[in-house]
């Protein structure tokens, strides 16, 4: 049985439905006992993404990951596959007591996450764009519980995190360039070459910057600009280190990534303190 417990994930999978209860806390500014179904409902469905997800890639985690559920042994492939269909159907029924928004937000998530196993994880840009669109949903379903205008909410910080996370999960490309050649992988730094993955990314961090300024004019005031501001500030100086790099090692060696992934944390803080407080 721990097989199938650690192939979901568990911690990831609780932080990811904590994260949804954060989305409607954001969009409502309080908690109600009708958002712990947040938590079921996404933990399931990411916990049938990691397993569809180490299915999908059991012939590679043979040989770098052997420890891994599958290649253990701990857990078969059918297994595996039978495990995440329930899982996800698990997801999907809990989602049928929230709403229509809720639901279709957890429907079309499911197909996507078996999409990106089996298809778009190794496309260029595509597979960039499907991590995500995933990590910024999760606000998005959370926002939904309170309906289309809690959806609308949630949208700067859905936006902020999908366009932070585009520009973080090509920089990560682009530091992994020998490795993923080496691996017969193809990824958007490949393609286009890193100069131009980074000048990519730093559009992405920077539009991010521009839309977190969004709800001091719809919904917050002085205190969030004053936060907001001096944190986009901060990581747009730190993260400008890794503007001229041509080679994976100077990317690497600029910290940018480890910047972003502070940067969104932040983020996170400033928009719920808002949220709560403004």
């Amino acid at each position: 049985m721990h097989g199938y417990l650690a192939i979901t994930r568990p911690v990831n999978s609780v932080i990811a439905g904590l994260a949804g209860v954060l989305g409607y806390l954001i969009a409502t500014g309080t908690v109600r006992p009708e958002a712990a179904l947040l938590i079921g409902i996404v933990a399931l469905v990411t916990a049938a993404g990691n397993t569809i997800n180490d299915y999908c890639d059991a012939e590679i985690d043979a040989v770098n990951r052997p420890d891994r559920p599958i290649p253990s042994g701990a857990v078969s492939g059918r297994g595996a596959l039978i495990y995440a269909a329930l899982l996800f159907t698990g997801g999907v029924a809990l989602a049928l007591v929230t709403n229509p928004l809720c639901l279709g937000i957890a429907v079309f998530n499911s197909v996507l996450l078996v999409l990106y196993a089996v298809r778009l994880k190794g496309t260029p840009f595509l597979g960039n764009l499907a991590v995500a669109y995933l990590s910024s949903s999760i606000f998005l379903f959370g926002g939904a519980l309170a309906g289309a205008e809690g959806l609308l909410a949630t949208l700067p910080v859905a936006g902020v995190t999908l366009l932070a996370m585009l520009a973080r999960e090509v920089l990560k490309d682009a530091e992994d360039v020998e490795g993923d050649r080496a691996g017969g992988a193809r990824t958007l730094p490949m393609l286009i070459g890193v100069p131009r993955s980074v000048t990519l990314a730093l559009g992405f961090a920077l539009a991010a910057v521009v839309l977190s300024m969004l709800p001091v004019f719809r919904w917050w005031g002085l205190p969030y600009l004053l936060a907001i501001g001096t944190l986009n500030i901060a990581v747009l100086f730190r993260s400008a280190g890794v503007r001229g790099c041509d080679t994976p090692a100077c990317v690497r060696t600029s910290g940018v990534t480890s910047t972003l992934k502070k940067g969104m944390f932040l983020s996170l803080l400033v928009f719920t303190a808002a949220a709560i407080l403004c």
